[in-house]
């Protein structure tokens, strides 16, 4: 299988799809850090949100509750990888570091560690009715 192409920022461009293999796909494509980052991301989304259904779209991985609609996604840009929650005016406290209607994001750099903040997040988004794509 030819590796994919890397867009700006190290973003790789894969394919839509549904499950588990795509999103390991882009995962297995990123470059340098922010594949370890979004590895440990990805596993600890599995960890807090037990039977979370995963897909790509975008070129990003989605997260979600069957039933329930997508209640997070990351995309990688040079710097940073974008965690957005979809429904983030709805966690307490809203993440603070962008905001666009009811989604709520915050950045993470090389290097970051996953605070509780992040895993509450977690917990909430996926309680919650998400985004219906």
């Amino acid at each position: 299988m030819a590796k994919p192409t890397l867009l700006a920022g190290g973003n790789p461009k894969i394919a839509k799809g549904e499950g588990d293999a795509p999103v390991q796909a882009y995962i297995g494509a990123l470059p340098g850090w922010k594949q370890d980052l979004c590895r440990r991301l990805d596993a600890l989304i599995v960890e807090t949100a037990p039977g979370v259904i995963k897909a790509v779209k975008w070129n990003s991985p989605f997260y979600g509750v069957e039933g329930q609609g997508w209640f997070l996604s990351f995309h990688v840009f040079t710097r940073y990888v974008k965690v957005t929650f979809f429904k983030g005016t709805s966690l307490n406290p809203p993440p603070a570091g962008g905001a666009a209607k009811e989604a709520r994001w915050i950045d993470l750099h090389e290097g970051d560690a996953f605070s509780p903040q992040l895993i509450d997040w977690i917990k909430q988004a996926a309680a919650i009715p998400g985004w219906m794509a």
